[in-house]
């Protein structure tokens, strides 16, 4: 019986990997995140909506991906000791060494354009250096590609319903939660749904507001104070926005938009005439 149609590498026999790069040398890998999420959404959150993307948009640019890396960079969604969140992180150390090795591993076989997914907001924060590392190494296409979310959801304007306001977004808000539930309705749980609104950390006193998840703060009418906190010191439930407004449809009209826009830019991809040199293909630091 012959194997199932598939573009996720790890359900394919070596030969085939082999014989899908005479054809494609682009690679996706999805980097996801086990984190605290508002208590209706599952920690998986942000690992089923970039699946949910990576998958769709496979299909349509014929593009293979890697398992997805269920471990984010997520200090912040740790939760106070003893708590119980459950959230799983990556130091900043960590998390780079596991790119930079994911990268050489597939550059060493013969791919000369990675294409990193995620959803997760903080992933993105601590990758620049080793991005231009594998760049520098090996002359590859290397890059971070970032899920519609947070504040740069422009391409889901026809079915987000929450004016920007509501944040609809953030963390467990409308739009999580519809692709949440699009992508497993067993790990939703709706009864358990209500809106939330970020805050500066109380600690800070009035002077300080804050209106959604990124890490700034607002001071005298300006949003240009970086500050690191925990999100249990901004956000009381995990959620900011309003999930109320989520669906199933949304989430499937989501994983829709963004595979195929995603689709479109592996399609350019495929064009860049980026090879690398057979002496820079090496691993020597893999043991």
């Amino acid at each position: 019986m012959p194997r199932k149609k598939t573009w996720d590498i790890s359900e394919m026999g070596y030969d085939e990997v082999a014989a899908y790069l005479k054809k494609n040398d682009v690679i996706m890998i999805p980097m996801g995140s086990t984190e605290k999420h508002g208590a209706h959404c599952p920690l998986g959150t942000d690992s089923l909506t970039t699946m949910g993307v990576v998958k769709r948009a496979a299909e349509l640019a014929q593009t293979c991906y890697t398992p997805l890396i269920p471990v984010g960079y997520s200090p912040h969604h740790m939760g106070e000791v003893g708590q119980g969140t459950g959230t799983l992180t990556f130091s900043g150390d960590t998390y780079r060494r596991i790119v930079y090795e994911l990268a050489k591993s597939m550059i060493y076989h013969g791919f000369n354009k990675i294409v990193f997914v995620s959803h997760h907001g903080s992933n993105s924060k601590v990758i620049d250096d080793v991005l231009r590392r594998i760049r520098y190494e090996t002359g590859c296409f290397v890059c971070w590609y970032k899920t519609p979310t947070e504040r740069t959801y422009s391409l889901l304007k026809d079915i987000v319903d929450g004016p920007p306001e509501e944040t609809p977004g953030w963390h467990a808000g409308e739009i999580e939660t519809s692709t949440a539930w699009a992508a497993d309705e067993g790990t939703v749980d709706m009864s358990k749904a209500k809106p939330d609104r970020a805050h500066a950390p109380r600690w800070m006193g009035p002077a300080f507001s804050k209106h959604d998840g990124s890490g700034f703060v607002t001071f005298l009418g300006s949003e240009n104070i970086w500050v690191p906190m925990e999100h249990h010191e901004y956000s009381d439930t995990a959620t900011i926005g309003n999930p109320l407004r989520a669906s199933k449809e949304k989430g499937l009209k989501y994983f829709e938009i963004a595979g195929e826009a995603l689709a479109k830019f592996l399609e350019e991809v495929k064009k860049f005439d980026i090879v690398v040199p057979l002496e820079k293909r090496h691993f020597n630091n893999r043991a």
